[in-house]
C-alpha cells in the first residue's frame, strides 16, 4: 500500500461564483418594504431671532445647579409639573367667539395662561452642573404632559390612545394604505396640540 499517495483535491475555484450569483439572486427576489413616514422636518437655519411670543403664551421652565424646579415664579415639585404643563396648556384663554377660540379646551380660560395650545409654547432651560438625570425626568414630565392631553382628543375623535396609535404605526405591521390612513390621524391629533417645547431663548413681548 502506498502511504505517499496525495488526497485528491476538491476544486473549489467556482465556489466564489456561485456565492455571487446566489447573493444576485436574493437581492433580486427578496422584498423590500416601503414605509410611509410622518412629516417630520428638521427646523430651517435662520439667520434672524425667532418673532416674539406673548408673555402669557410662555410656560417657563428652568433647572439649577440644586436639581431645584421653578415654575413661572416660583419652585415646584417634580410630581406636580406635567399637571401644571396641562393646565396651561389646555387653558383656552381666548373666548368664544374669537375666530382664534380653542373650541376642545378644557381649561379655566385664564386670561394669564395660554391663549390657545396652537399658540402655547413651553420653553426649559436647565444649568449645566444639573443632574442629567433630574433633566431627563424634567423632559419626560413636559412630553408626557402632551401625550395625556393628545390621548384625551384621539380617544374622543377616534376612539383610541394617541400614543398607542404612534406605536402601532411604528411596529410594521399595517399595509401601506392603513399606515396612511393613522398618519392623517396621527397629524390631526399633533395639529391640536403641537409640541412646542424650547430649550432656546424664548423671546416674549408685551400684550
Amino acid at each position: 500500500m502506498n502511504r505517499n499517495r496525495e488526497n485528491p483535491e476538491v476544486n473549489a475555484g467556482s465556489m466564489a461564483d456561485i456565492a455571487f450569483l446566489l447573493l444576485i439572486f436574493f437581492l433580486v427576489t427578496a422584498t423590500i418594504q416601503t414605509d410611509v413616514g410622518l412629516d417630520r422636518k428638521l427646523p430651517p437655519k435662520e439667520t434672524i431671532p425667532p418673532p416674539p411670543v406673548n408673555e402669557r403664551n410662555i410656560f417657563r421652565v428652568s433647572l439649577n445647579k440644586n436639581d431645584e424646579l421653578f415654575v413661572e415664579d416660583g419652585i415646584m415639585e417634580l410630581k406636580d409639573l406635567k399637571m401644571a404643563a396641562m393646565a396651561f396648556l389646555d387653558n383656552g384663554g381666548i373666548p368664544k367667539g374669537n375666530e382664534n377660540h380653542c373650541g376642545y379646551c378644557k381649561g379655566a380660560g385664564s386670561p394669564d395662561a395660554s391663549d390657545n395650545p396652537i399658540k402655547a409654547v413651553i420653553s426649559f432651560n436647565s444649568d449645566r452642573e444639573a443632574s442629567y438625570g433630574m433633566y431627563v425626568s424634567v423632559q419626560d414630565a413636559l412630553t408626557a404632559a402632551y401625550n395625556e392631553l393628545r390621548n384625551r382628543e384621539s380617544q374622543r375623535l377616534y376612539g383610541k390612545n394617541y400614543v398607542d396609535m404612534e406605536e402601532l404605526y411604528y411596529s410594521g405591521e399595517m399595509s401601506d394604505g392603513e399606515k396612511m390612513a393613522l398618519q392623517r390621524e396621527i397629524e390631526t391629533i399633533r395639529e391640536m396640540f403641537p409640541m412646542k417645547l424650547s430649550e432656546a431663548e424664548t423671546i416674549s413681548k408685551l400684550n
